[in-house]
């Protein structure tokens, strides 16, 4: 990206091999084959988001530079497939529509710790934390969360209180559904 703008581009799909929001890069598979494709963090953040879970569906457009092939631009990310994980019993027999149907909501991550797998938010106006599983958070294309960054995100009551069952990043949540979030109407 940075060797030579003038290069060629070209729109590749793939699926994201791994990606490391503190080291600021990682990797993605071409569904082609050949190198690995470098994804830095400022090309992930053009596109609306700070992280992108490993197994990802990623579209975008690649460039040659001198030191391999680097991608220029994210054209669009799909989550890993595969359902819930067995830690999140409180959506077992939620009707997916349903879940979907829930508004999304602006909030403010209180924290996060990846190792540990789960963290907290709060939806803006209101009191109450959210619980946030990593699995809800990889199954929603992120990877991890950082304190004070504000999300989207669809909420319902637990068996212990509230829990995410979606997470957009902010850029991403204007985007989702329509474009718009719901404001409590």
């Amino acid at each position: 990206m940075q060797d030579d703008d003038s290069a060629p581009t070209r729109t590749v799909r793939g699926h994201v091999k791994w990606f490391d929001p503190a080291k600021g890069f990682g990797f993605v598979v071409s569904e082609e084959g050949g190198r690995d494709i470098l994804l830095h963090g400022n090309v992930l953040r053009t596109f609306g988001q700070s992280t992108v879970a490993d197994g990802s569906a990623i579209e975008l457009k690649a460039q040659e530079t001198q030191r391999g092939v680097q991608a220029v631009e994210v054209i669009s990310i799909v989550p890993p497939a595969g359902g819930v994980g067995s830690g999140l019993s409180d959506l077992a027999g939620i009707d997916p529509a349903e879940l979907a149907a829930r508004p999304i909501e602006p909030a403010r991550v209180k924290w996060f710790d990846k190792a540990k797998g789960f963290g907290f938010a709060n939806v803006f106006g209101q009191d109450d934390d959210v619980f946030i599983h990593i699995e809800v958070l990889r199954k929603s294309g992120l990877s991890d969360l950082q304190p004070g960054e504000a999300v989207g995100m669809r909420s319902i009551e637990g068996r212990r209180g509230l829990m995410a069952v979606e997470v957009l990043a902010w850029d991403a949540a204007g985007r989702g559904s329509g474009g718009e979030t719901d404001s409590g109407g």
